[in-house]
């Protein structure tokens, strides 16, 4: 985004190079990255960045008040209630299109938020590569500040919370086969936590085990990466420990927050960075230009069940007593602004936060990007596109 820099960047590409990134990427731990990885990074500037801080903190005065919890109740659905929910939520992503306002100038406008883990391994991990193996000015920071090693050395500290690293599991349905295996293998290299099945946890009353080297090792910390609308459809799954049990761990990301802090949120908070949205329950007749609006599903996840193109027969069809749970949100116009050699392209930014226990607010410390030609962000958007896909940005100083 900005334009001196992309111009030398673009310069300095060729495909020879971005084979030998794609490669290194897929040989430092010995495992093929199963989604793309974008040709390029972001480089953000001083204004943008600020205006994306400011959005951040305008949502997370919202996270803090006294009476989130109570808003936001029933948002977790009973059948799904996890005990001993922690005070605030471990993780906080908050992905923001990037988007031209009526002045014509460039904003973040929020896409969706979650109380709930993201990629932290493998963006320290990619950010690193992009600036072996391409052009990356001094001073610009991915991390807002910290060093590799003190963002690490963070990482390792909320995951761990003082626990030996073998009493501490990285929960996931079939961890090494899902697309984001990568960032559980190096989030074991930075912290030692192992991505453990949620079929091999065993439970013996209320406490937990996994087997290591033959050996019942006991849990005594969780970190969670299970999505439960993902848990909910494997019903082939022969669990001994159920997600929602009382037991005697715990929770590096309680699950409750994946639901606390969510599309059930967005319509409760008022602000010029977050689009117009409301639950469907809320309407006692449909706007009359629905093709501006997009229809999403409060429990999902991925963009699973997301109808882009709404008519109102898909309105109609949803029963009134399901409609709250439903979202109808106007659409954002995505603004080209990645120059790429073959024209300009969409973008996409979750700022990472962590939120240590004690502290008033989240900390602000890695992103994620996403590039996309295609009329949504996701894969099935941008199949056999170049210069799209998973990215990072690095930040102008100050």
């Amino acid at each position: 985004m900005i334009e001196a820099i992309r111009r030398q960047y673009n310069s300095q590409f060729s495909e020879k190079k971005y084979a030998a990134f794609l490669a290194d990427l897929n040989q430092t731990f010995g495992h093929n990255i199963t989604f793309r990885v974008a040709e390029c990074p972001i480089f953000v500037g001083q204004a943008f960045k600020h205006k994306l801080v400011d959005a951040s903190d305008q949502i997370i005065d919202f996270l803090v008040r006294d009476d989130f919890k109570s808003l936001t109740q029933k948002a977790i659905p009973q059948n799904l209630f996890v005990p001993n929910e922690t005070e605030h939520t471990l993780f906080l992503a908050l992905d923001f299109a990037i988007v031209k306002n009526q002045t014509g100038a460039l904003e973040p406008q929020l896409i969706e938020m979650q109380g709930f883990p993201s990629l932290f391994g493998f963006q320290d991990f990619v950010a690193t590569k992009y600036q072996e193996h391409f052009y990356c000015p001094d001073g610009f920071n991915n991390h807002f500040g910290l060093s590799k090693e003190q963002y690490q050395s963070e990482l390792k500290a909320i995951l761990l919370n003082g626990h030996n690293p073998e009493n501490v599991i990285l929960l996931e349905i079939d961890p090494l086969k899902q697309n984001t295996a990568i960032d559980f293998i190096i989030t074991e290299k930075i912290t030692g936590v192992a991505p453990v099945d949620i079929g091999d946890v065993k439970r013996e009353g209320k406490n937990l085990f996994y087997s290591k080297n033959g050996k019942n090792v006991p849990i005594h910390r969780i970190y969670n990466r299970v999505i439960f609308d993902e848990l909910v459809k494997r019903t082939d799954l022969k669990l001994n420990f159920n997600l929602t049990a009382d037991v005697n761990v715990e929770w590096a990301g309680h699950p409750n927050w994946f639901f606390r802090i969510s599309k059930y949120t967005m319509p409760m908070i008022k602000s010029q960075y977050i689009p117009v949205c409301k639950f469907l329950s809320e309407y006692k007749s449909f706007p009359d230009d629905l093709e501006n609006y997009v229809l999403k599903p409060l429990f999902s996840f991925s963009g699973s069940g997301v109808i882009f193109h709404v008519q109102e027969r898909d309105l109609d069809a949803i029963p009134e007593e399901e409609r709250e749970n439903y979202l109808l949100q106007r659409k954002i116009q995505y603004e080209p602004v990645i120059q790429a050699p073959d024209g300009k392209v969409k973008a996409e930014i979750r700022l990472l936060f962590i939120w240590k226990e004690h502290q008033l607010r989240p900390m602000l410390i890695t992103n994620l990007a996403r590039l996309s030609r295609g009329e949504m962000i996701g894969v099935k958007f941008n199949k056999d596109k170049t210069w799209v896909g998973g990215s990072v940005c690095f930040f102008e100083p100050d």
